[in-house]
């Protein structure tokens, strides 16, 4: 597969304001020290210091710089260091990203925004790129290329960067967010940022935001606690972001430090194709500079992937639709919920009813809908909510019963129970397939079971005036673990875009936060019965069926999911991050587990196609309206096959 692994290293060298040869060694010791980087970027002005006032525009301080940058170039064989230099042009001084690759200075960028407010005086000494374009200057004996509007692009693996400085990134008109559009795919950011009580979460807040509008890496140098502090202190905040995620990050580092992310490229182009408003410009000038991937390989293999996913320390969460801060978790949960209540309520209130039919069987899914009926009662008072459990004798366990009654009456719901067992013999009598069940495979005995279900939720919504509450999850939708005009049918889907994993957490948060003990038992009951249909004899009271016995952990199978609708990647790139985030698991149950997803994700499209509306509660859905549109009969061969050659 195609190596989109950019290694990538913030700087923050142990700077002697006005010493150049001191901050050239200590660059030279970083640059070094990360050879194993593609991209290096050091703070504004690193190669003298930033807060050395009017010295920085000395005759003296200009000459020697540029003899350092030479000296810095030559240390930058097969990669590229980014470093902050004055340059004198004409009879105005700037302030300036060099950019140094295979030995040679590549390009220089002048700041296009000067501060003179505040505790910033840079307009005493230096003057706006933002207007030069297309010129070319002789620097260190050699033409380089010289203004605002220049794009470093690797001529291998067609990576492309841009830069701002300092000022440009807390202005409107970002220096970047040109340089995005543009074409760049990752941001170069020297700065000098004091700090001030506040600015560290801020500054962190902002790169993460522009690093998200703007679909890039953003590779941030702040200056170092060894600058002068005559008025100001800098903190050598360092950090990397990703799609608006913040990947690594240092702060207050007194000694040489870099702090190193794997930036992936292929995730910052999915992303910008899936976004039609991505809009583009093309009258910069293209620079060529060494930025390699990891391995120093166009093309990588799994393993190797893997491997490199797994020495980089880059998070790859096992579980990737739960956030792993429990605030934010709880937030999240808080919001879903929101939305699908407010959603449920809407429909309610667009065809006029108020009554909720809901089946409750005791399960993850029915639990999380009845909650969600719950919220949208609070939002329509008069809502009336009918909850009918539907036990089938032999099958149904005594701790889903018990949960599925404890729950309605915790909710308070208005409860009814349908025993089904009778209803379904005799349908299956009817029709020649004989009272009992046949054994393993007996799908007709099954399904007879959820479709039943779903014939009495429907004619007692038509008894009641009312709207049947569908229960199904996006794991099940995906996997097509749902009976055809069975559970897979609804009036409204509530649960139709919240996966699996994320369910559990939505109805065990919710316990704890509810304020109720008893309903927080029941909640937490459910999170730890294991995930069964229970449409087969139960063995001596035990579940005989295990729903992920048949298709799999549905971590791994949210897993695959995540990075296949959301990101884009193929088979064998899905692979390469399971195996990171699974090491314990051996590659070829991993193989196996990511192909019987993809089989059944192509085979079970038909039942996607004709889903019932619902709600959308995050970046990933099925909805064959919006969010993904595929034929029923469409080959899988080619995602099997990418997968097996993996």
């Amino acid at each position: 597969m195609k190596n989109t692994l950019l290694k990538a290293a913030a700087c923050v060298p142990e700077v002697k304001p006005a010493d150049v040869k001191w901050n050239t060694a200590r660059i030279i010791d970083l640059i070094r020290e990360n050879r194993d980087c593609g991209l290096l970027v050091f703070p504004e002005l690193s190669v003298c210091g930033y807060t050395i006032g009017d010295l920085i525009v000395s005759e003296v301080l200009i000459s020697e710089a540029e003899k350092a940058v030479r000296e810095i170039a030559a240390e930058t064989a097969g990669m590229t260091a980014v470093v902050g230099v004055p340059v004198r042009e004409g009879n105005s001084f700037y302030n300036c990203a060099a950019v140094l690759s295979d030995g040679e200075v590549r390009a220089l960028i002048p700041k296009t925004s000067i501060p003179s407010y505040g505790e910033f005086a840079e307009g005493r000494w230096f003057a706006s790129g933002k207007n030069i374009t297309g010129k070319v200057i002789l620097y260190g004996g050699s033409a380089v290329p010289f203004g605002s509007d220049l794009i470093i692009e690797d001529p291998v693996y067609g990576i492309k960067a841009g830069c701002e400085i300092g000022e440009d990134l807390w202005t409107a008109d970002a220096a970047g967010m040109q340089a995005c559009l543009a074409g760049a795919e990752v941001i170069f950011s020297p700065a000098a940022s004091n700090e001030l009580i506040g600015r560290a979460e801020f500054r962190r807040k902002l790169i993460e935001t522009r690093s998200s509008l703007c679909s890039c890496g953003y590779v941030y140098a702040s200056a170092g606690v060894n600058e002068s502090t005559t008025d100001l202190v800098f903190s050598g905040h360092a950090l990397i972001a990703e799609n608006g995620h913040l990947l690594n990050e240092s702060v207050w580092t007194l000694e040489n430090s870099a702090v190193k992310a794997l930036i992936d490229i292929q995730m910052i182009r999915h992303n910008r194709t899936r976004k039609n408003t991505y809009e583009t410009k093309d009258d910069c000038r293209i620079v060529p500079a060494a930025m390699p991937c990891v391995c120093g390989k166009p093309d990588i293999s799994a393993d190797e992937m893997a491997g490199v996913l797994k020495q980089s320390g880059r998070t790859i969460s096992r579980m990737p639709f739960i956030p792993s801060d429990p605030k934010e978790l709880t937030e999240r949960c808080r919001t879903i919920l929101q939305i699908q209540a407010h959603g449920l309520a809407r429909r309610v209130r667009s065809i006029g009813l108020r009554t909720l039919v809901i089946g409750i069987s005791g399960g993850l899914d029915s639990t999380l809908a009845l909650l969600v009926c719950g919220e949208a009662k609070k939002i329509i008072p008069d809502l009336r909510i009918i909850a009918v459990t539907m036990p089938s004798e032999g099958n149904t366990s005594s701790r889903t019963y018990q949960n599925a009654v404890a729950l309605m009456e915790s909710l308070g719901a208005e409860i009814r129970e349908v025993p089904i067992r009778r209803g379904v013999e005799s349908h299956l009598e009817d029709i020649g397939h004989g009272r009992a069940y046949q054994g393993e495979g007996d799908v007709t005995y099954e399904n007879a079971q959820a479709r039943m279900r779903t014939y009495i939720l429907m004619d007692i919504a038509n008894m009641e005036n009312g709207l049947v509450v569908g229960t199904g999850d996006l794991s099940e939708l995906a996997l097509g673990w749902c009976t055809y005009n069975g559970d897979h049918m609804a009036m409204y889907g509530v649960n139709a875009s919240v996966p699996k994993t994320l369910v559990r957490y939505l109805c065990t948060n919710y316990g704890d936060n509810c304020g109720d003990e008893k309903l927080k038992e029941v909640l937490y009951s459910v999170a730890e019965t294991p995930i069964t249909p229970e449409l087969t004899p139960s063995q001596d009271g035990q579940f005989a069926q295990k729903t992920e016995e048949k298709i799999g952990k549905y971590d791994l199978n949210d897993f695959f999911l995540y990075y296949y609708v959301r990101w884009g990647f193929a088979p064998e790139r899905i692979l390469a991050w399971t195996m990171a985030a699974y090491p314990e698991i051996d590659k070829q149950t991993l193989k196996d587990a990511e192909s019987r997803f993809f089989r059944r994700f192509f085979t079970q499209q038909f039942k996607r196609s004709c889903l019932p509306d619902g709600p959308k509660v995050g970046s990933v859905g099925l909805s064959p309206r919006g969010d993904w549109h595929m034929p029923s009969d469409a080959s899988a061969a080619l995602w099997l096959e990418n997968l097996e050659n993996a």
